[in-house]
């Protein structure tokens, strides 16, 4: 795993090592083992490269790597089918200097330019500069589990895995994009293609860019959506045996690495799934890592404990406490550099600390929710409105004045939600859906936003995102709509932002076999009554992993990997909440009401 960046000049200006040194400086928590730099012949092109090496430890795997004096890449991920890829490009008389994923990138690429991604399998942000053509190929993986930002202006494109390292380029000046703070307050974190900081975007999921330096085009394309109308008529054996086929050979391919691996244990359904298929796999014991809380209301170590001794794996547990979250959350803010609200980070940059003591690769169980219909709540209210839909013709015209004046006359609370409900459903189905796991509705805001700051925003409707993505899904089931909203918003910018940057920030590298793009493909054709069936979310799943996975982990409450907020910050956290949004110079009087934060 790496922390890559780059500068390109379309003017008569050149790249000074020194500009790349200020970038390579600010990711340096990415990369501890190996540091580069190349700067082209023109001096019109730099690229840097921080490299925390997984596969081929020698300094042949150095970054930016050439091949055929032609070719210089920056790359940050892994390729787990290298290998059988590699083999192939041998078959045709490409040879290879070193036993990296790096170098076989490079092949690919001079076989088959823009439709090397087509044979990657894997997660990957990199950029190749072609010194013959003098061009620059940028490409992010199709599920985003990498990240990607930039910074153009038609004079200066500049990109990095992270933004700390553009904003050290003077060229980019530091101003908040107030729309990405409006976003965010709904979503708790900033969707692609923004980031916080005007002028800086992300590479969406599955997007490429292209520039030709001789004529200064620059051109962005998606080349990878999946598909969800091209459903297949299995019976359910079938379809179990397919589910957990696909995923062994994602847990396998995952197996590659040059380091110790391990792997999360939630004791769930998708971190057991994962698990139990690695250590059947395995020749020798596992090594599995959980976090619990003295509060056993949030505590998950029992599930875990279940499977870790089922499958004799070498477990090891981390009791999180909340006095030490007082000095994390400023390290943690550095680390995640956009507004990011998802408080789970704390508790997995934690374990992922506790992890890196033992191995240097882990597995996780995410994506394995967006593939299958894992979100019990969102699924239920989806399934609800769909059916009231049918209704509201008849309903809605009588039933507001009628809850609208119980509610008023008689403050009825069952009128009062009856009400609610009834105005929310005036909205489209993506913009509810939307409102089921947001942090501030629309309406919330209005009396939070500063006079100043409704007025910057009040032309930007955040559910706008959930209408453009449920559309692009061209899928024919409104239920597979949100499972593509999912997979495309809340996964790459929320989830797997979440993951790597936590994992990155401790120097371990995180594989999620639910993300193998085949299981993805796998999963949209999987028809939706047999992910959530009888009421049961991950149903097909389920029944696929009872092979391996003993029931009581399959069906248990679902907990997600949170923590006890509500006590945390009623004991040492709340005067230290206080002082940062209540204080004098705080930045927040700015944009809201500060007596409404009280």
């Amino acid at each position: 795993m790496c922390g890559i960046a780059g500068k390109l000049f379309f003017n008569e200006n050149s790249v000074k090592i020194n500009e790349l040194r200020q970038m390579s400086a600010k990711i340096a928590h990415r990369g501890p083992d190996d540091e580069g730099f190349f700067i082209s012949d023109d001096g019109k092109l730099g690229l840097l490269n921080r490299r925390l090496a997984i596969i081929d430890l020698t300094s042949s795997g150095h970054q930016p790597m050439n091949y055929l004096s032609r070719y210089h890449i920056t790359y940050n991920g892994e390729i787990y089918n290298f290998r059988q890829e590699r083999e192939k490009l041998n078959k045709s008389g490409y040879r290879f200097n070193s036993n990296t994923d790096t170098e076989v990138i490079l092949a690919l690429y001079d076989k088959y330019r823009e439709k090397c991604l087509e044979h990657l399998r894997g997660m990957f942000a990199f950029a190749i500069y072609d010194d013959k053509e003098k061009t620059i190929f940028l490409a992010r993986d199709r599920l985003g589990v990498k990240p990607l930002k930039y910074y153009y202006d038609k004079k200066t494109f500049i990109f990095s895995s992270e933004l700390k390292a553009i904003l050290t380029q003077q060229e980019v000046t530091k101003n908040p994009d107030f729309r990405a703070i409006h976003l965010y307050l709904t979503f708790g974190y900033v969707p692609a293609p923004l980031t916080g900081f005007e002028g800086i975007k992300k590479l969406e999921p599955g997007h490429y860019i292209n520039i030709n330096l001789k004529t200064n085009e620059f051109m962005t394309k998606q080349y990878w959506t999946p598909n969800y109308r091209a459903k297949l008529d299995l019976n359910e054996t079938e379809w179990c045996k397919q589910i957990l086929e696909t995923l062994e050979e994602s847990v396998r391919l995952r197996m590659i690495s040059d380091v110790p691996i391990g792997a999360f244990l939630s004791g769930g359904v998708d971190s057991s799934g994962v698990v139990a298929t690695l250590a059947r796999i395995s020749a020798k014991p596992v090594k599995t890592f959980t976090v619990g809380f003295e509060n056993q209301k949030e505590d998950e170590r029992r599930y875990a404990q279940r499977i870790a001794h089922l499958y004799n794996t070498d477990h090891k547990t981390l009791v999180a406490e909340p006095e030490s979250i007082e000095e994390l959350l400023p390290k943690l803010v550095n680390y995640y550099e956009e507004p990011f609200a998802d408080s789970s980070s704390i508790i997995t940059y934690m374990v992922c600390k506790m992890a890196k003591k033992y191995v240097t690769v882990v597995l996780t169980g995410d994506g394995g929710d967006e593939n299958f219909a894992g979100y019990d709540g969102r699924i239920r209210r989806l399934q609800r409105d769909l059916f009231f839909d049918k209704y509201q013709w008849l309903i809605r015209p009588i039933g507001i004045p009628i809850s609208s004046f119980l509610s008023n006359k008689t403050k009825n609370p069952i009128a009062e939600g009856v009400n609610k409900f009834l105005i929310k459903s005036k909205l489209s189905l993506a913009g509810r859906y939307i409102t089921y796991n947001c942090y501030f509705t629309n309406d919330d805001k209005k009396p939070l936003y500063s006079d100043k700051f409704r007025k910057t925003t009040k032309n930007i409707d955040p559910y706008e995102i959930g209408n453009k993505l449920f559309a692009l899904s061209k899928a024919s089931d409104k239920r597979d709509q949100a499972l593509f909203y999912d997979l495309f918003n809340w996964l790459p910018d929320s989830q797997l932002t979440k993951v790597d940057i936590a994992s990155m920030a401790a120097s371990l590298e995180a594989r999620s076999p639910f993300l193998d793009y085949k299981m993805v493909e796998l999963a949209c054709k999987i028809p939706f009554n047999l992910k959530v069936k009888n009421g049961e979310t991950k149903y097909i799943l389920k029944k696929a992993l009872a092979r391996i996975v003993p029931k009581e982990n399959l069906y248990r409450r679902k907990m997600g990997f949170t923590i006890p907020l509500e006590r945390w910050f009623t004991g040492n956290l709340n005067q230290y909440t206080k002082s940062k949004l209540l204080a004098n110079n705080s930045k927040t009087k700015d944009l809201f009401k500060l007596d409404n934060i009280k």
